[in-house]
């Protein structure tokens, strides 16, 4: 669904050229004139520092100032309002709201936001009458902007969920099925099946012809747990996948979401096939570890094989590989005539040279690309990315290291290479290493979304700097707030830091987002310290069906004696 809280795309500082550009003319008072842009310059500054390090709630504060000094300017007031909001300051965010509103009313963004403040603020009556606003307003967007509003507004679900009962029962939301459909999936976000059955049931009654709202019944009738009623409700439009791509890709994905990938392959198999449906059924196939359909899907696509197409050459042999037809992997690799497949081919030809046995040889071509000039330089970093791989499966630390101290000879500071060593010395228990290669990356990419998150779980799951690693998180936050990786690290460094309450709110919220066992464990291990162990084990059993051997779901288990 449309997020409310990511920032305009743009330059860091393109609010702060918006108020420059609107300040008075020089030529009218250069003195005053000069003295407002600096104001301005100087605050905004002061803010990009601040959010840079992570003090979400002084760079609200800083952006606010900057919008006052800059009379008012609406992206100056927007930024500080998003931010305030990211940083659950409610006072500071109201002041920003208010400024915004100022100099933009009708602005849907602004009318989004202050709904999700006052929802935040517990103000639900005059947070429904916002919505109610933004879902009958003429601009056709205004419904996914009260979306975006109630599903990142409260932290209480089940408070949302109210105020989405009276909206639907007021009439509220606009007569369109994707409207309704997007709001029948954030009832089920919410956890509330009742509301989520009726929301189904109204859009039966006005859509009933429409094989999407089966899509929706079945969603909601596997949410509640039934999992034979959600297969029924696919089969009754399983035909009509045959003639529709879209519909064919949502069928195969509600199947996968039930855990049945085998059924997801056989519904991409109906009608047409593509590079796209061929990959995609084989993905499906590896995840099911159906090695017979697989196979069977091997010898379809090879049967048709006789032009040098280099897509499917590489996928063929990207399926061999996985049937551990090793022989047979290399010589579909070898055999990919060209294109940005062949990259692709030349390293997974090594990969099928060490499976066969023959580790040496497959060194000896990663050398040869790690120092070919003519090579792609992507191919080249790659190329000791592979060897680090393989070097690990051999069980070589010493190997796995030294291709790393290469790679990073030839190509100082990638930020790929540093990532992944920092991941081996993470899994090595060397802490003090990991975050040197962290802290490498962020020089080179301070806003690398996916180091800062990582250093900052690191930080708060492997050391007592909970602090340092809140700062690290929040500034992931700010660029992807919904992401469930950093939503999860964000709940992760609250429980660290004895926020018990608040940290199962956000772990519960990234739970929502993505099912992943580290997830759930971490969850798991919340309910514990609150007591709450029958829930807890409900999680720690849920993460075990995902993966048995997650790290963080063994460690939780041990730590909490839940195992027992």
């Amino acid at each position: 669904m449309p997020a409310l809280s990511p920032f305009p795309p743009g330059p860091v500082l393109a609010g702060l050229l918006a108020a420059l550009l609107a300040l008075p003319s020089p030529a009218a008072s250069a003195p005053a004139a000069a003295a407002q842009q600096d104001d301005v310059l100087a605050a905004t500054l002061s803010g990009e520092y601040a959010l840079q390090a992570g003090r979400l709630g002084e760079a609200a504060d800083w952006y606010l100032r900057a919008a006052r000094a800059a009379d008012g300017d609406p992206a100056l007031a927007e930024r500080a309002a998003r931010i305030a909001l990211l940083a659950n300051d409610d006072d500071l965010a109201g002041d920003a709201i208010r400024l915004w509103k100022r100099h933009a009313p009708d602005s849907l963004a602004m009318r989004s936001a202050q709904a999700t403040w006052l929802l935040r603020g517990g103000r639900e009556r005059a947070a429904r009458r916002e919505l109610e606003k933004l879902l009958r307003d003429p601009d056709p967007d205004g419904w996914r902007h009260a979306l975006a509003a109630l599903g990142s507004g409260t932290r209480d679900p089940a408070a949302s969920a109210q105020v989405l009962g009276r909206l639907v029962a007021s009439g509220a939301i606009p007569d369109q099925l994707q409207a309704w459909l997007a709001f029948g999936g954030l009832a089920q976000r919410f956890g509330e099946p009742g509301l989520a059955e009726g929301i189904v049931a109204e859009v039966v009654e006005r859509f009933p012809d429409e094989p999407r709202v089966a899509l929706l019944r079945a969603s909601q009738l596997r949410e509640a747990g039934d999992a034979d009623g959600a297969r029924a409700a696919l089969a009754a439009i399983e035909r009509q996948a045959e003639v529709s791509p879209e519909l064919r890709l949502a069928i195969a994905a509600e199947y996968d979401s039930l855990g049945d990938p085998s059924a997801s392959a056989r519904i991409m198999a109906l009608g047409p096939q593509d590079e796209r449906s061929y990959g995609l059924r084989a993905t499906l196939l590896v995840k099911a570890e159906d090695r017979d359909a697989l196979a069977a899907l091997y010898a379809e696509l090879r049967d048709g094989a006789g032009q040098p197409d280099p897509a499917g050459r590489l996928l063929l042999g990207q399926i061999a590989e996985y049937l551990e037809r090793h022989d047979d992997a290399l010589e579909w690799y070898r055999s990919v005539p060209g294109g940005p497949q062949r990259e692709v081919a030349r390293l997974r030809a090594t990969k099928a040279l060490h499976d066969l046995g023959r580790a040496e040889e497959a060194y000896a071509e990663l050398r040869a690309l790690q120092t070919d000039a003519d090579v792609d330089e992507r191919l080249r970093r790659d190329a000791y990315l592979m060897e680090a791989e393989l070097r690990a499966a051999d069980d070589d630390a010493e190997g796995e290291r030294e291709a790393f101290a290469r790679g990073l000879a030839a190509h100082p500071d990638e930020g790929a290479l540093l990532y992944a060593r920092a991941l081996m010395w993470e899994r090595r228990d060397d802490i003090p290493r990991a975050e040197a290669d962290l802290r490498r990356v962020l020089v080179a990419e301070p806003e690398n979304v996916a180091a800062l998150n990582a250093l900052g779980y690191t930080l708060a799951d492997r050391t007592n700097r909970y602090a340092e690693a809140l700062e690290l998180i929040d500034r992931a936050r700010v660029a992807e707030p919904d992401n469930a990786a950093i939503v999860d690290s964000y709940g992760w460094v609250l429980y660290r830091l004895g926020r018990h309450e608040e940290a199962l709110a956000e772990l519960l919220r990234a739970w929502r987002l993505m099912k992943d066992p580290e997830i759930g464990a971490h969850i798991g291990e919340v309910l514990w310290t609150l007591g709450r162990r029958d829930e807890a084990r409900e999680y720690f059993q849920k993460a075990r069906e995902l993966d048995p051997d997650n790290r963080s779901l063994l460690r939780a288990l041990r730590k909490t004696g839940a195992e027992a």
